[in-house]
């Protein structure tokens, strides 16, 4: 048995492939099943794939963007079809017995392929507004599986909502092992600032103008992305007092073995607002501040963080608004009432669905008809 998954490039498309699989093996150990990945070649993604023994393929990948851009010529008379043709070919070869889609410029050229040859594909969207590539895949997925419960635009009869795969292993973080790696105080409320997996230029810069004062009251984990962390860490020395700059910890990116000891040591975590993020966030059951992408497309960053701060398990502050005077007001209200962030932490693990990729493991060895 063959099963082939495909997806975008970002994490959001990566570490939700990772977990389903994850727990088909868990709940299938035999040696009889195969896992392929099938998509764009992004050095990232495939080093997370690799480790969880992939059988990996690429192919040219295009995008069509919603907005004018020359590239869009270019990507739709070559890229796209060329990218359909590399996929037909690798199909045909490994004959998967389903794909699994979780969207993204990268996928739609698969799960086209797979419609040509009838192979059947199941699609899961993260967001509240699907993707180009998932909503015209959804025309012909068998099975669509949704993160939240009011998802745009498709077929109410083909949707089962499970909620966005996370990796079991997320939850299992330790509040000691978090000193050890950050080198932790624990003085003072800890806050993990979040910007997505390549960093976010923007929620850096604006940390960095208000460093001192929130360094007074409170220790930061701050995750810059990988090729921002020299020039963040720089500047940060340059900027703080130095009595507290043993409050500031940055990192550039943090591993599954890190990023689940930050979130057992946080009492707030500061994030853009990817579906992955506010899952993760939940299933650790803790108050966040989210600051959605403007330019997402869909605005798909806002409309996932209203859909989850509307349960009382966090707060919104649109970019435009991120000013120091209205962050830090908000933040000091927020822990001068320690029984609102008690209610955000219950409202975030009612929120959240840790058994996401259980479910959708299950369905997919019931479709394959395999004993478990």
């Amino acid at each position: 048995m063959k099963i082939l998954f495909t997806g975008g490039g970002t994490g959001g498309h990566i570490y939700p492939i990772i977990a389903t699989v994850r727990e088909i093996r868990r709940i299938y150990p035999k040696k009889d099943l195969e896992f392929y990945y099938l998509g764009p070649k992004d050095e990232f993604s495939l080093i997370l794939l690799s480790q969880e023994d992939f059988i990996i393929k690429t192919i040219v990948s295009g995008k069509i963007r919603r907005y004018f851009s020359w590239q869009n010529f270019v990507d739709i008379i070559f890229k796209i079809p060329f990218g359909i043709i590399q996929s037909f070919f690798f199909l045909l070869s490994i004959r998967p017995d389903l794909v699994f889609s979780k969207g993204g410029s990268g996928s739609i050229a698969v799960t086209c392929s797979a419609r040509i040859l009838g192979i059947p594909v199941f699609l899961h969207e993260s967001d509240v507004v699907p993707g180009l590539s998932n909503q015209v895949t959804a025309k012909w997925a068998k099975k669509i599986f949704t993160s939240f419960p009011k998802t745009e635009y498709f077929n109410p009869e083909k949707i089962t909502l499970t909620g966005n795969p996370i990796r079991k292993e997320i939850s299992e973080g330790s509040k000691d092992k978090a000193v050890e790696i950050f080198n932790l105080t624990l003085s003072k409320p800890i806050f993990l600032i979040i910007g997505g997996s390549q960093g976010a230029e923007t929620i850096n810069d604006f940390i960095l103008r208000i460093i001192n004062d929130l360094l007074k009251d409170y220790e930061i984990i701050h995750v810059t992305g990988t090729q921002n962390v020299k020039e963040v860490s720089a500047e940060a020395q340059v900027m703080e007092e130095k009595d507290l700059d043993k409050y500031y910890h940055p990192i550039g990116f943090l591993d599954e073995e890190k990023i689940k000891h930050a979130y057992k040591a946080a009492d707030l975590i500061i994030s853009r607002s990817g579906s992955g993020s506010i899952f993760e966030i939940a299933a650790v059951g803790k108050p966040s501040i989210l600051v959605p992408l403007p330019s997402a497309a869909s605005n798909h960053q806002s409309k996932n963080a209203y859909a989850y701060t509307e349960t009382g398990a966090g707060m919104v502050i649109e970019q435009e608004n991120l000013t120091p005077n209205f962050f830090m007001e908000k933040v000091q209200l927020l822990f001068l009432h320690p029984e609102k962030i008690e209610e955000m932490q219950q409202s975030a693990l009612a929120f959240a669905k840790p058994l996401a990729a259980r479910a959708v493991a299950r369905e997919i060895l019931e479709f394959l008809m395999l004993d478990y």
